[in-house]
């Protein structure tokens, strides 16, 4: 599989523990993009409410994400800001990617929690990794809601993910809180490279101080960007495949219908949950594309010698 990070030892850090922690912009940098957030808040739209999504725990989001904005024009802005700025400090560190998805994620005082989840899939998986680069524009600490992460759960649980796609790790989602989370304490302008894959949380912002932080999205330059939408009052048994690009995400509500989008095949879903002791074991089991790998080998090996 194509690696990930220029650097060989950051990259076989990250495909082994599913995220690395390294430098990233300037402080000069961190300053301006601080600005930048708000001088351009005045255009945001608002978040997407309970009520405009049509979906019953929606109401459960208390984080501001720039990705749930309704003004397209605004996120559209961000974008563009945050990939300049981005833009020299990826092409020193990743293999050739791409971005598809930013977001200023703020947290302020006594909100903000995100639930325990992985990010959605956003390319096939079993040919390569996706990242989000997350990068905070302050000192991020325990106590203002820092990223913590389950290390080593990239590509082990959830492959088929999307908004309305239910989640194996649904009925665990406490003990994983309680006993396997690390917290990444990072400081403004460094950032943690992430699979997308991986399992994560942050709680919420207990100091008096605005929680600012970056995310960018980013795939392989070469590979599609997909989306699996499940249409639960169609069929909890199937799960579209679609094409998308960036324009897709400046005017996705991820709750709603995606609309007229190219779907490249159905796939069967079959929805189960795992106790906490599957998900240790499951831990010390190869990746699901290492597994993809295995049986290519294996079927290669095949027709050698049939």
């Amino acid at each position: 599989m194509r690696g990930v990070l220029n650097d060989a030892l950051l990259n076989e850090q990250f495909v082994k523990n599913g995220y690395v922690c390294v430098p990233f912009i300037t402080p000069q940098e961190v300053a301006e993009l601080k600005q930048k957030f708000f001088d351009t808040l005045p255009k945001s739209g608002g978040q997407i409410s309970a009520e405009e999504t049509g979906v019953e725990n929606s109401r459960l989001v208390t984080y501001d994400f720039t990705f749930i904005d309704k003004n397209p024009e605004y996120k559209q802005m961000v974008f563009n800001i945050i990939t300049d700025y981005f833009k020299p400090h990826m092409k020193r560190l990743l293999a050739d990617y791409k971005p598809i998805i930013a977001n200023y994620i703020r947290k302020q005082t006594d909100t903000g929690e995100v639930p325990l989840h992985q990010n959605w899939a956003f390319a096939d998986e079993r040919k390569c990794f996706t990242v989000s680069i997350w990068c905070p524009l302050v000192d991020s600490t325990i106590e203002n809601g820092t990223l913590q992460v389950v290390p080593g759960s990239h590509k082990r649980f959830g492959e088929v993910r999307g908004p309305m796609i239910p989640w194996e790790l649904d009925n665990i989602k406490k003990e994983i809180i309680e006993n396997h989370l690390v917290p990444l304490e990072t400081k403004a302008g460094d950032c943690v490279i992430l699979d997308d894959s991986i399992v994560h949380y942050s709680a919420i912002n207990k100091t008096g101080d605005l929680r600012l932080a970056i995310q960018l999205i980013c795939i392989p330059s070469e590979m599609p960007s997909i989306h699996y939408h499940m249409n639960p009052s169609k069929s909890m048994e199937e799960v579209e495949v679609l094409e998308v690009d960036v324009d897709f995400y400046m005017q996705f509500n991820p709750w709603k219908n995606p609309g007229n989008v190219k779907r490249t095949k159905t796939i069967s879903y079959k929805h189960r949950v795992i106790d906490e002791k599957e998900f240790v074991q499951r831990l010390q089991q190869p990746r699901f594309d290492e597994l993809q790998e295995k049986k290519g080998l294996i079927e290669k090996l095949k027709e050698v010698f049939a």
